[in-house]
C-alpha cells in the first residue's frame, strides 16, 4: 500500500509543493520531499530538493546534489528505524509515529544523525509526514497488509487509519522555527494537500488502468471514475470556513483598534480572568469539574465568532457548566451572584465592537464608512454569501478604513471569492461528466471536459498566480 505514480508526475507535484512552502514562508530556504515505499520495506527515497539559499528573485535550485543515504534507490525501514546502538533518526519518528519532528535547536536535537555521528550541527528544520487513509489506497478492503515491525517486533500503523506515503523536510534560517509555530501548522496543512494531490494522481492512474482492463464492464468503470473525479474536487465548505476565519480575524482587529484608540479595557478577557480566579479558589473536591471549565473558558478566548453565535456559545458551554458546578459545589450567595453577574457582563462585552457609544467616540473614520463597515463585519451568514463578500472587498479597498491588515485581507477574500466561483463551475462540470458517462453520453463532449480536469501536462516553473490558493491558507495560518 503506497503511492505509485509516474515519476514525472510525482516529481512535478513535489516541486510545486516545495515552491509553495518556500514562497509562503520567508524564513524557509530549502525543502526536500521523500517518498515512502510500500510496506513492509518502507523504502524512504529522496524525490527532489529545492534550495533558495544562494538565489535571488525566487529562483530555486533543484536536484539531489548532496550525498545522502536517502538518495535513489533509497533507504529501507530496517536501516533507519529506532534500534539500540544506532543513531536516532527523525525519519524513523515521522514514519513510525506518523507525527512531525521540529529541530528548533539543533544542539539539543536528539534525532540529529549528523550531530550524533560527526559532531556537526544540522540546519534548523521541520519534518512532516504526508498521510493518506488506508481506505483510499485499498480498493480491495479484504486484502491483507503486511505491517512493518519496530525493534520489539510490534507492527506499526496497525491501529492507525493512515499510512505514510511521503515526508516533507523544510530547512529554516537559524532560530526562526519552533515546535507548534504557525510555520509548522502551515506545513502540516499543505502536507494534506500534497497527500490529496498524490492520491488524486494515484486514483486517476488506477482508474485508467482499470477501465482498460474492464472495458466491457461499464458500470464498474464508471464507479472508479466517479471516485477519482470526486476525490479531486475541493469542497466549497472549506472555502466558506476560510472566509469565516478571515472575517473573524477582521473583527478581532477592529475591536482591538477600538480598545487601543479609546483606551478601553477588554471586557471579554477580564470577565474570563475573573471566572478563572474563582475556579482556582474553589475546593480540591471540585477540581475535575473546575479544570474542565478552565479549559473551556480558555478555548473561548481563542474563538473568533460573531457576537450572537459567541453569546450562544457562552450560554451552552460556559454558563451551563457554571450552573452545574454551582449545583454540585454550592458557593455562598454573594459569590454565586458575582459569578452570574460576571457571565452577564461577558455576554454584554461580546457586542463591544457594535456598541453605539463606543463607535461614536471613534473618530478616525467617516461616519458613513463606519456604518457600512459594521453592517458587513457583523452580518451573520449560514452559507457562502457572494454579495456580502463582494461588498466587504469593496470596503476593504477604501483607504479611509484604518484596519492594519486591510490590503492583505482584501487580497485574501478576493482570491477566495474567485476560487469559490471556479469550484462551483468545476463541480457542475463534474456532475455533468458523471451523468453523461453513466448514461452513455457523447465521448467527444466528455473528452473536452475531462482533459483539463485530469490530464498530466508538462509545466514550466510555478508562476506566482498558481500560489494564490496556498497563499490564502498561509495568510490565515500565519496571521
Amino acid at each position: 500500500m503506497s503511492i505509485e505514480i509516474e515519476k514525472a508526475a510525482l516529481e512535478s507535484a513535489c516541486k510545486e509543493m516545495i515552491e509553495t512552502i518556500l514562497f509562503c514562508l520567508p524564513n524557509a530556504f530549502k525543502g526536500t520531499i521523500y517518498r515512502i515505499g510500500r510496506a513492509p520495506e518502507l523504502i524512504a527515497e529522496r524525490i527532489t530538493s529545492g534550495d533558495l539559499s544562494d538565489k535571488k528573485d525566487d529562483d530555486i535550485s533543484w536536484g539531489l546534489p548532496e550525498k545522502s543515504e536517502y538518495n535513489p534507490p533509497g533507504k529501507p525501514w530496517l536501516e533507519y528505524r529506532d534500534e539500540p546502538g544506532r543513531p536516532l533518526e527523525a525519519m524513523a519518528w515521522c514514519v513510525e509515529r506518523q507525527r512531525s519532528w521540529t529541530s528548533e535547536d539543533p544542539r539539543r536535537d536528539s534525532r540529529s544523525v549528523r550531530l550524533q555521528v560527526e559532531g556537526t550541527l544540522e540546519d534548523f528544520h521541520h519534518m512532516e509526514p504526508v498521510l493518506v487513509r488506508k481506505s483510499d489506497l485499498l480498493f480491495d478492503m479484504d486484502s491483507s497488509l503486511q505491517y512493518p515491525l519496530d525493534i520489539h517486533e510490534r507492527a506499526i500503523w496497525a491501529n492507525s487509519d493512515f499510512v505514510v506515503v511521503a515526508v516533507i523536510k523544510i530547512h529554516f534560517r537559524p532560530y526562526t522555527i519552533r515546535i507548534g509555530s504557525p510555520e509548522t501548522k502551515l506545513i502540516k496543512k499543505l502536507s494534506r494537500s500534497l497527500g490529496t494531490q498524490l492520491l488524486s494522481y494515484q486514483l486517476r492512474q488506477d482508474s485508467l488502468r482499470t477501465m482498460q482492463e474492464l472495458a466491457k464492464d461499464r458500470l464498474n468503470a464508471c464507479n472508479i471514475l466517479a471516485d477519482s473525479l470526486r476525490n479531486a474536487i475541493m469542497k466549497t465548505g472549506l472555502i466558506f470556513s476560510l472566509v469565516k476565519q478571515e472575517i473573524g480575524y477582521l473583527r478581532d482587529q477592529w475591536e482591538q483598534l477600538l480598545l487601543d484608540e479609546l483606551r478601553e479595557r477588554n471586557g471579554k478577557v477580564e470577565a474570563i480572568g475573573r471566572l478563572d480566579d474563582i475556579l482556582r479558589s474553589m475546593t480540591d473536591v471540585s477540581r475535575p469539574f473546575s479544570e474542565d471549565l478552565l479549559a473551556v473558558q480558555k478555548r473561548f478566548l481563542e474563538l473568533t465568532l460573531p457576537p450572537k453565535k459567541a453569546e450562544n456559545w457562552v450560554v451552552s458551554q460556559i454558563e451551563e457548566r457554571w450552573r452545574d458546578l454551582l449545583n454540585r459545589f454550592p458557593l455562598d450567595v454573594q459569590k454565586k451572584e458575582t459569578v452570574l453577574q460576571i457571565i452577564e457582563g461577558l455576554k454584554k462585552a461580546l457586542y463591544f465592537g457594535q456598541d453605539p457609544d463606543i463607535i461614536s467616540r471613534f473618530t478616525r473614520m467617516p461616519e458613513d464608512l463606519k456604518k457600512e463597515w459594521l453592517e458587513v463585519l457583523y452580518e451573520e451568514a449560514d452559507g457562502f454569501n457572494a454579495r456580502l463578500l463582494e461588498k466587504m472587498i469593496v470596503i476593504l479597498g477604501k483607504n479611509a478604513l484604518c484596519i492594519p491588515s486591510r490590503e492583505r485581507s482584501r487580497k485574501t477574500l478576493t482570491w477566495l471569492k474567485a476560487l469559490a466561483e471556479n469550484m462551483n463551475q468545476l463541480e457542475r462540470n463534474t456532475n455533468f461528466v458523471l451523468r453523461q458517462v453513466l448514461n452513455g453520453g457523447d465521448n467527444e463532449a466528455l473528452a473536452g471536459l475531462l482533459t483539463p480536469m485530469g490530464t498530466f501536462k508538462k509545466r514550466g516553473p510555478l508562476k506566482k498566480e498558481a500560489l494564490q490558493d496556498f497563499e490564502t491558507e498561509a495568510a490565515l495560518i500565519l496571521k
